[in-house]
């Protein structure tokens, strides 16, 4: 086993260190922690707690993986921070380990970019290939789903689900579930329009895209209703699998308190 950790770091015996890691100078990693191949460990990186972090992360100065989470009722017990493969945290990104009242595990997948200052709150679950933009906060139990991307200075309030493939806008305030391929914006943040660059550029053909804006525009411009406008879409020929996933998500944040569907489970 090869690995590059610096003399003034502190590494604790008990952590597993997998092959081609690199670990800086005044970098902190404790007892609990398995950092896997090829990983990067930039100056000033804290790993602490129980943290499992796959292969070829890279860390930028300042990141803190693992602290305890910002919950008052957090009482100490083992929770953790898992994170996938090749994802970039850039300067200061703060995730939190989970805590008992939810699965105690706050998730990170792979392919992911987190900007500087970005924070993921505890029991939060976060998919694949997400841009997290600079000072974007995620409340605890936030999920955000694959290809996700949240502009800078963004708030996601706790328990809100944001769909795949959507987009939120800088200096948005989150209170409801973002549905999927949706662009959002405001104070509080509303559709818009379908992310129609996302959509493009992930190879969805012209035809689901267009059944997307034919829906967003049924749902958020004429009003017509959920049921109205699945009507009106299968009439049309526009349920295709991805409108349907639109309408599901929807039917759920209809049923949440607030247009948030996970609220229900905090209710329960």
């Amino acid at each position: 086993m090869s690995h590059k950790i610096s003399p003034l770091a502190a590494v604790d015996p008990r952590a597993e260190i997998g092959d081609n890691v690199e670990i800086g100078p005044f970098c902190v990693v404790g007892p609990h922690v398995r950092i896997g191949d090829g990983t990067r460990l930039e100056n000033n990186v804290t790993l602490k707690g129980y943290v499992v972090v796959g292969e070829g992360n890279h860390f930028h100065p300042g990141c803190v993986i693992g602290g305890e989470p910002q919950d008052i009722s957090y009482r100490g017990s083992d929770t953790q921070v898992q994170i996938g493969s090749h994802n970039i945290f850039r300067e200061s990104v703060t995730v939190n380990r989970g805590t008992e009242k939810d699965s105690g595990i706050t998730i990170v997948g792979s392919h992911g970019y987190f900007m500087a200052g970005s924070h993921i709150a505890h029991d939060c679950v976060v998919g694949d290939h997400v841009i997290i933009a600079n000072a974007t906060l995620l409340g605890g139990h936030v999920h955000v789903a694959d290809h996700a991307s949240l502009s800078g200075n963004v708030a996601v309030h706790h328990f809100a689900s944001v769909g795949s493939f959507s987009f939120v806008s800088g200096l948005s305030r989150v209170l409801h579930d973002v549905p999927p391929y949706m662009l959002v914006e405001g104070l509080p943040s509303r559709p818009r329009c379908i992310n129609v660059v996302a959509l493009k550029r992930n190879g969805f053909s012209a035809e689901t895209i267009n059944a997307l804006a034919d829906a967003h525009r049924l749902l958020y411009r004429a009003k017509v209703g959920l049921d109205h406008a699945r009507e009106i879409l299968r009439s049309n020929g526009k349920l295709c699998p991805q409108v349907n996933h639109l309408l599901s998500f929807i039917q759920n944040q209809t049923e949440g308190r607030h247009g948030r569907s996970r609220d229900v489970r905090r209710a329960a």
